[in-house]
């Protein structure tokens, strides 16, 4: 019966946890609203978001492609979004040629034109490819937004509108990633 107990204590303080990140958050709320209008905007005027991330944070980057594509929470029509982790053989080919540190930045070299976004994410804030794709974008005269974790490191720095969970714990930075992000979709999909 301990282990038991020992467990739902266990998943409490991760849940305050979570909790408490969430609340430290509310502080980015400018931030937040400044990336969506950005990519509203751009969507509006007919441009393209390219997002891109890795591990978790690729999931993160196909989800908030899906919400944008699809629909978030009402049928409106659907918007130019794609996520740069989901095409295998381009990513491998990338990272076969020139090496993984361009997988992103090669594709938006290729699909990336002034006026779209691209929307790094990087829990750590210091992915080379995420921070090269960001460079690669603002070479090529994208708007550019860094979805970072800890300090925001070199991500948060190449990057125009800069949006930092100045947490630690990599679990409770992608939460509040997923929630941010969330929270963008929503702003875009309600001024559309």
């Amino acid at each position: 019966m301990g282990g038991a107990e020992d467990a739902a204590a266990r998943v409490r303080e991760i849940l305050d946890a979570a909790v408490a990140a969430h609340q430290r958050a509310r502080s980015l709320d400018h931030a937040v609203a400044r990336a969506a209008e950005a990519i509203r905007s751009a969507l509006a005027a007919g441009y393209k978001l390219m997002v891109f991330g890795n591990g978790g944070s690729a999931a993160d980057a196909q989800h908030m492609a899906a919400e944008l594509v699809g629909r978030f929470q009402r049928d409106r029509g659907g918007l130019a979004a794609i996520a740069l982790t989901t095409d295998a053989s381009t990513m491998t080919s990338v990272a076969n040629d020139y090496g993984f540190e361009r997988v992103f930045a090669r594709q938006i070299e290729a699909l990336g034109r002034p006026g779209d976004v691209a929307l790094g994410i990087s829990t750590s804030g210091a992915s080379a490819n995420v921070v090269t794709a960001l460079a690669e974008a603002r070479e090529g005269g994208l708007i550019t937004i860094a979805l970072t974790g800890r300090d925001g490191g070199a991500a948060g720095g190449s990057a125009e509108i800069h949006v930092n969970v100045a947490e630690q714990s990599t679990a409770r930075i992608q939460e509040v990633h997923r929630t941010l992000i969330h929270a963008m979709c929503e702003l875009i999909e309600e001024e559309r």
